[in-house]
């Protein structure tokens, strides 16, 4: 594809999408990079109708950020993944090339990684996982990066429990399962993930001890949920949704204009702004 100019496009794809806060983040990231060319929109759009925006992709377009139900979706429709989109076979991002390549990467792992970095959490003995959906997946394959023992995922099936086991032999990560009603038991780890919708681990609150390790509630609304207040209450520390989303979109601005480092501050600011806001 030929005809660039500096005028480029990137956007947010999904269902729902009306609350993403991406566009926050990204539009905070140009200003700061003084790319002033650059816009950045969210679009309403599902599995069915992916295809159909994709095609519609013209040379001013320099990326896409994926959230559900598209990351698995958008899989066939791309000239190629990174190896870290192909362990979990989910993609988050889609960078377009100068010869009109779509390749996808998932930032969600990595950003994950740098998250829990950043709040000093490098290297875990062990850990475990509350839920067993996508973003629970992306976490086991953070985990392979950063835990040297095994991981329990406390799930609320059998098969979901298979499901996790056969992620964990994937990644090369002892992943162990334990049923839903035993979850109080993961407060026992160093590190805690849990990777489940808003509500679901509101009663687990009270089973917090005294002195917890390190929680990673990849919810960002609502802030703070009630078991990451009670963890911070009982001295444990917290590491948010908010985190995950700033530091996966800062790899996301590296990658679709060429800018290294992305302004991960300023980002964080504009996404706690617009939090306060709503």
């Amino acid at each position: 594809m030929t005809g660039r100019t500096d005028v480029r496009r990137a956007a947010v794809l999904g269902s729902p999408i009306r609350h993403s806060l991406s566009p926050v983040l990204h539009r905070a990231a140009y200003a700061e990079l003084g790319l002033t060319d650059w816009s950045y929109e969210r679009f309403e759009v599902d599995e069915f109708r992916l295809a159909d925006f994709m095609k519609k992709l013209d040379s001013t377009w320099a990326g896409l950020s994926l959230t559900m139900p598209l990351k698995r979706a958008v899989i066939p429709l791309l000239d190629g993944i990174s190896d870290t989109a192909a362990s979990v076979e989910a993609v988050n991002t889609v960078v377009i090339t100068e010869d009109g390549r779509r390749l996808g990467d998932n930032t969600d792992i990595p950003g994950m990684v740098a998250a829990l970095r950043e709040r000093g959490v490098g290297k875990v003995e062990s850990a475990a996982v509350l839920g067993s959906g996508a973003t629970a997946a992306s976490a086991l394959a953070a985990l392979s990066r950063i835990c040297t023992g095994p991981v329990t995922a406390y799930v609320r099936s059998e098969a979901r429990a298979q499901e996790m086991r056969g992620w964990g032999e994937r990644l090369g990560l002892d992943v162990r399962t334990a049923d839903w009603a035993e979850a109080p038991g993961a407060f026992a780890a160093p590190l805690v993930i849990a990777t489940t919708p808003a509500g679901t681990t509101d009663a687990l609150a009270t089973a917090v001890p005294d002195g917890p390790g390190t929680l990673f509630d990849v919810l960002y609304e609502p802030w703070p949920t009630p078991l990451a207040a009670a963890w911070s209450r009982r001295g444990g520390a917290v590491v948010g949704g908010l985190d995950l989303l700033v530091h996966q979109a800062v790899l996301q601005v590296e990658q679709m204009t060429g800018r290294s480092p992305a302004p991960l501050q300023a980002m964080r600011i504009a996404g706690e702004q617009a939090l306060e806001a709503r």
